[in-house]
């Protein structure tokens, strides 16, 4: 009973569990719902944070099963689209990943310069200290280094600011190495997260109808549909659609125990990467890449034999060649990154080279 009244309470906007209590005792929907059930706000609360956490996503696929059961849905057919949906956080408050990179660099390149600082006061010398390990940028090694270095200048001449500078490393590098440990833990290889929800990436959200926008804490909702009821969900916390395709299938699949045997998208989520994996997965994939109609139209790029997408490839030393005849040293994997972009002189949609992906065949005219 009280699942039907959270849903039903949502969909009218409402959220605030005492304007429930009190819906409960003059709507009628609300009583109809609850059978003349009032509960109060505080077991409204209750059942929402502990009694539901966890449970809501399989009440989710139980429902869309049940339609299955009922001739409503095949569960063969999904249609996938995502959409960015701004996050409760403050949006002034945030993490950088190339930021807390930096900083750990600049410690790195500093305790360096103070070696260098050592080497200098030991170059008349037949002896000198064993070099600290520089590489092992963790608080422990840190500390273990500006020891080693202060240790090394102990019965030494020193410049007062090279003094001054190892009391300041001393004190504060260890700490901020461990805060900047913590922040790469949070950042789980985001480039950004909120300081107020670090589950939130940063993400640029459009504004107006010129698309003029800034970059807010968000998620990448992602939702794939037949018939227009959605069959599955998923929160991407990375702004490119490309990397939330097979994240969103391997949920598919272990709600409902199979794949669809066709996915349609559009040209967010083409990648070799993913072509791949739908083939893998024996999915029909009806995903275009971003180039697909420059292709199929521009007949200026399709005859271009400079473009690296018309080199010739040998496949059996993987390798591509220029219209000349010799090797440019590029392979058929360079051009691939964690973000699945595809990589030079393949094209899967067009040709119906890779597993899963059927022959685009010539452009409609309708469509040039």
């Amino acid at each position: 009973m009280l699942l039907k009244v959270l849903v039903y309470a949502y969909l009218r906007n409402i959220y605030s569990s005492r304007k429930m209590e009190q819906a409960l005792k003059e709507n009628i929907h609300f009583m109809w719902l609850s059978s003349g059930a009032k509960p109060d706000h505080n077991t409204i609360n209750d059942f929402r944070g502990k009694r539901l956490s966890g449970e809501l996503e399989k009440v989710f696929s139980e429902v869309v099963q049940l339609l299955a059961g009922e001739g409503v849905l095949s569960l063969k057919e999904a249609v996938l689209d995502g959409t960015k949906i701004e996050a409760n956080a403050n949006r002034y408050t945030f993490v950088w990943g190339k930021t807390v990179k930096g900083n750990r660099e600049r410690i790195k390149e500093q305790l360096k310069q103070l070696w260098a600082y050592v080497e200098k006061l030991y170059e008349d010398e037949e002896q000198t200290p064993n070099e600290p390990d520089f590489e092992a940028m963790d608080p422990e090694a840190v500390e273990r280094a500006i020891e080693e270095i202060n240790e090394a200048l102990k019965d030494k001449e020193t410049d007062p600011k090279t003094r001054q500078k190892l009391r300041y490393a001393k004190k504060n590098w260890p700490k901020k190495l461990a805060e900047y440990e913590e922040k790469e833990k949070l950042l789980n290889g985001r480039n950004s997260y909120s300081k107020t929800d670090p589950d939130a990436t940063f993400m640029r959200m459009k504004e107006d109808h010129l698309g003029n926008g800034q970059l807010k804490p968000a998620y990448n909702v992602q939702a794939s549909t037949e018939g227009h009821y959605i069959l599955n969900y998923t929160l991407a916390q990375t702004p490119a659609d490309t990397s939330a395709l097979k994240d969103h299938i391997e949920s598919y699949l272990k709600k409902y125990g199979g794949a669809p045997e066709s996915l349609t998208a559009d040209a967010g989520y083409g990648s070799e990467e993913n072509y791949e994996y739908l083939g893998e997965r024996g999915i029909t994939g009806f995903v275009k890449y971003n180039w697909f109609h420059k292709d199929v139209t521009d007949k200026k790029r399709r005859e271009d034999p400079f473009l690296s997408d018309n080199l010739r490839y040998d496949e059996e030393t993987d390798t591509l060649y220029c219209p000349a005849g010799e090797a440019d040293g590029l392979h058929r994997g360079q051009g691939e990154n964690e973000r699945g972009r595809i990589s030079p002189a393949v094209k899967a949609l067009q040709g119906g080279e890779l597993p899963g992906m059927p022959d685009a065949g010539p452009l409609p005219q309708s469509r040039r």
